[in-house]
């Protein structure tokens, strides 16, 4: 576990732009106005504009694509790491299922503590993932490399994480969870077509058809 930081300092809205903007580098995705204000759901002129702020504010570098600074790594880092914690506090003690829980850590992210969040850490018992696979920053995790399912030819593979992207979306997650897509599943590409779709083979038990959208976003490891 890092150091725990007070970010109250920072508005709600810079604190959900540097943790969006650290989620699509995460997932190797451009960090581009257009991204950032379809992962958020607001305008593009809105994402202009909060941009430009953060950039005066030393939390954000304007190129081609948009890179936090340090300070705005750090708070980015503060943000998804909370968020992870609450996600992984609200399966494993308070029983909620793993498909639901990542609105309801939007909300606890912002509230979380400096003391609340060392006491998360105790009490689960230092995770190095949210239920979803994706690392807890701070946790001094070295992730496995992965790749797309999309990508997969040829092997079985061990499917590792869940894009932040497809978190959002009950409908998906709750696919996910009834066909048995979830970290740790044993999963093989048997079929695809030209656009893109594929048919996977899930712990040698029963298959299942993925869009590109979804196997896009769906990792394994390498």
């Amino acid at each position: 576990m890092t150091d725990v930081t007070d970010v109250t300092q920072y508005r709600t809205p810079y604190r959900e732009y540097a943790a969006a903007i650290y989620e699509l580098a995460e997932a190797d995705l451009p960090v581009i106005q257009a991204r950032i204000a379809d992962w958020l759901g607001v305008s593009r002129p809105s994402v202009s504009e909060m941009i430009h702020r953060m950039s005066a504010d030393g939390l954000v570098d304007i190129g081609v694509d948009i890179k936090l600074t340090d300070s705005g790594r750090h708070l980015a880092e503060v943000v998804v790491r909370r968020h992870r914690l609450a996600e992984r506090f609200l399966t494993e003690v308070l029983g909620l299922p793993w498909v639901r829980v990542h609105e309801e850590a939007e909300v606890w992210e912002h509230a979380i503590s400096d003391q609340v969040e060392k006491a998360m850490w105790e009490k689960l018992g230092d995770p190095k993932t949210c239920p979803h696979g994706n690392p807890i920053p701070g946790a001094g995790y070295k992730a496995p490399a992965v790749e797309p399912l999309a990508a997969v030819v040829d092997r079985v593979a061990v499917l590792e994480r869940i894009s932040e992207e497809l978190e959002l979306d009950d409908e998906i997650m709750d696919f996910l969870d009834t066909n048995g897509l979830r970290p740790g599943a044993h999963v093989e590409t048997v079929a695809r077509t030209p656009d893109g779709t594929i048919t996977v083979r899930v712990d040698e038990s029963h298959q299942v058809g993925l869009g590109p959208f979804i196997a896009d976003r769906v990792y394994v490891a390498r």
